[in-house]
């Protein structure tokens, strides 16, 4: 049975940082493409982050050069570093996984993912 479970989030002020991961159970997180979504009140879900099980990385254009998405693979974990965080950051972010290939122009397709998380609540106060 696979579960992904994110923790790392809350309140911060714009500006700040906030480090999300994502526990893995059921698979191995090296052996899967993993990304990082996200939904603001209102809005539709979108794409984040991409790490491939190759470790190449991928970025939407919003939060290229202030995230970082990355592996840990003793502890079976992705994790995901935002920093300079803005309040249009706000929103439910969820990770989720792939057994198969994902190409850079499939990262944002939600669909192709396998598992999702429950997702953890990032607020950005300005």
């Amino acid at each position: 049975q696979v579960q992904l479970v994110e923790s790392g989030g809350g309140l911060v002020q714009a500006g700040g940082s906030l480090r999300l991961s994502c526990a893995a159970s059921g698979l191995t997180v090296s052996s899967y493409a993993m990304g990082w979504f996200r939904q603001a009140p209102g809005k539709e879900r979108e794409f984040v982050a991409l790490i491939r099980s190759g470790s190449s990385t991928y970025y939407a254009d919003a939060v290229k050069g202030r995230f970082i998405i990355s592996r840990d693979n003793a502890k079976n974990t992705v994790i995901l570093q935002m920093n300079s965080l803005k309040p249009e950051d706000t929103a439910v972010y969820y990770c989720a996984a792939r057994s198969g290939l994902v190409r850079p122009s499939q990262a944002a397709l939600g669909g192709l993912y396998d598992y999702w998380g429950q997702g953890t609540q990032v607020t950005v106060s300005s």
